[in-house]
């Protein structure tokens, strides 16, 4: 390694510092330097590379930012980090990892979705083999559904043919127009390859306010009833929500093959969230601002929000959403 300036010098230092040297000894430095700087530590330095099989998820990460960013949703940390690291640990998987993810706006699905792709891919969303479509700005007209699910296949089979480990992110799947879906299908099976390209490594995950209803239902059940809400256990959801987006007109969901066929490998619900949570992410986006934390302006920014049902007054009904914007009101006094 620290013969490399040595190289470089020799190489453009000109004629006058070449005479003395014979074209043998020149040969065979310009065969190191050339061997040095296509070494694929020394190229991806420089360059995004896809990871390779020795390349492991960075899980430490992912627990990081499941455990300070994620609030009230301990079955949403569990399945997903647990379904991610098991899946990228696999050597020889089956099928590629399908998650979806269900629940109110605010409740912090986009940001799972971020999580899950940065510990794949350092960049995380800024990568190029990490790609979001958001159905109202890439999939708008209903009467262009067959274009539509022939770009789709396009795209997913060029992406994946350059990176096995591409991640897909399908935003707003409740307003996806029913059928679209569909067309990745095939990509999501248990086949080894189709065209010579294989999708087992790569990760498909949607996002939904479909089921949102039901999984507050269950919530709100728990709470009436005494019942602490951690004591909600992921079957107490995954088998009705699915069947609830299955059979649910405005989703992007319904009647899928993709669920029929149980191509989805979770399905995760996302909790409303609480008071207390709220107060959460109020916190959590005044450190992230480098502020110091102020409870009485955090207390009068989280009573600015709205909560539901109307009587108890338990959940917000935006989740975390709105809370940049109610702060930046009172960042002046931070």
């Amino acid at each position: 390694m620290q013969l490399l300036p040595g190289l470089l010098w020799l190489l453009v230092s000109g004629s006058a510092a070449l005479e003395p040297i014979s074209l043998s000894i020149v040969i065979g430095a310009a065969s190191v330097l050339t061997g040095y700087l296509s070494y694929p530590s020394f190229y991806c330095g420089f360059v995004e590379c896809c990871p390779g099989e020795a390349d492991r998820p960075n899980t430490t990460a992912l627990k990081e930012d499941l455990d300070n960013k994620l609030f009230g949703q301990h079955l949403a940390k569990d399945v997903i980090l647990k379904a991610v690291t098991g899946f990228r640990n696999n050597p020889n998987p089956k099928k590629p990892l399908t998650l979806s993810l269900h629940g109110w706006g605010g409740t912090g699905k986009n940001f799972v979705s971020q999580f899950i792709a940065k510990s794949i891919h350092k960049a995380g969303q800024k990568s190029k083999f990490v790609h979001l479509f958001i159905a109202t700005l890439h999939f708008p007209h209903e009467h262009q559904i067959t274009l539509y699910k022939d770009q789709l296949q396009t795209w997913i089979r060029g992406n994946v043919s350059a990176c096995a480990r591409s991640v897909f992110i399908f935003d707003e799947m409740d307003k996806l127009h029913p059928g679209l879906i569909d067309a990745i299908k095939p990509f999501l099976d248990y086949y080894e390859q189709i065209d010579g390209v294989s999708y087992r490594r790569a990760i498909f995950i949607f996002l939904s306010n479909a089921g949102g209803d039901l999984i507050n239902k269950v919530a709100l059940d728990f709470w009436r009833s005494g019942k602490d809400r951690k004591q909600i256990q992921l079957k107490d959801l995954e088998p009705v929500l699915s069947v609830a987006v299955f059979n649910n007109k405005n989703s992007g969901l319904w009647h899928s093959s993709l669920i029929d066929k149980n191509l989805i490998d979770y399905f995760v619900p996302f909790l409303p969230l609480e008071y207390k949570h709220l107060k959460m992410c109020i916190k959590a986006e005044i450190e992230a601002g480098g502020k110091k934390i102020n409870e009485a302006i955090v207390d009068e920014v989280a009573k600015e929000m709205t909560f539901f049902p109307k009587d108890e007054k338990i959940y917000s009904d935006k989740g975390c959403k709105l809370v940049e914007q109610k702060l930046l009101y009172y960042w002046e006094r931070l």
